[in-house]
């Protein structure tokens, strides 16, 4: 059995576990439509409000379910928010922060993996003849952890695409793994304001209360996080270049 064998089916168990996601999500839609009586909508907001709330109903056993599920909808790119709020709602500002993080980063290595095991190498292919791509594509690995650090702490890089976006660059599942430190700061923040709901039916509305204060705190810092980032990027994609011009 060779490697190429080896790795054409570890890319098809993949692919499995992310059709099931899928299709767990669809199932999970569909029986709680039926349940509302509104089989014309797919609202994956209210999917996750609903699966909240059966968590919210199973005790410790609440602890591994949300975990599960947060890893599901990062996979399968359901908003993470709705997930994060209820997390403060269900366990609290501290416990909440603690399962959210837990489940993020499981999530999002998962859909890091996804997205290099299936179309890492393919994106390597189309590079591989475009020297300058090439270049910047092993500069961005070289320094990857500050990467995913920065682009962790700011909000202005979406968390879900992110995770499939690092499968195909240069950067290593060690660093990916570590640079999800970043996720810290925001996540206890949107638990901490998931925590103030005090209800399950509040979060992602008008409705929820907010802190303005930690709000804009969190702003600055991925203000400044996205000024870093798009500054430190920039100047090591410039270096590469010129690393490889000078070579030639």
């Amino acid at each position: 059995m060779n490697k190429q064998f080896i790795a054409n089916r570890f890319r098809l168990i993949l692919l499995i576990l992310l059709v099931s996601s899928f299709a767990f999500l669809l199932n999970t839609d569909f029986a709680l439509a039926q349940k509302s009586a509104n089989l014309n909508s797919f609202n994956p907001q209210a999917i996750l409000r609903e699966a909240l709330q059966w968590i919210d109903s199973l005790g410790a056993v609440g602890i591994i379910a949300f975990i599960a599920l947060y890893i599901i909808a990062s996979v399968a790119l359901f908003p993470g928010s709705i997930l994060t709020l209820g997390a403060g709602v269900i366990f609290g500002a501290v416990l909440g922060s603690l399962y959210v993080f837990i489940g993020a980063t499981l999530g999002a290595t998962a859909a890091f993996l996804v997205g290099r095991y299936l179309a890492r190498d393919w994106v390597a292919a189309k590079i591989a003849d475009n020297k300058k791509f090439a270049a910047i594509d092993q500069a961005v690995g070289r320094e990857g952890l500050k990467i995913v650090l920065l682009t962790r702490l700011s909000p202005i890089f979406p968390f879900i695409l992110l995770n499939y976006a690092f499968g195909i660059t240069g950067v290593t599942l060690k660093d990916y793994f570590i640079g999800s430190v970043g996720m810290i700061p925001g996540t206890i923040m949107y638990v901490y304001i998931g925590s103030l709901a005090g209800n399950l039916a509040m979060i992602g509305t008008e409705a929820q209360p907010t802190n303005p204060t930690l709000q804009w705190a969190i702003r600055i810092l991925g203000l400044i996080a996205t000024v870093s980032v798009t500054v430190y990027v920039t100047r090591i994609a410039r270096k590469a270049l010129e690393e490889k011009v000078s070579s030639n």
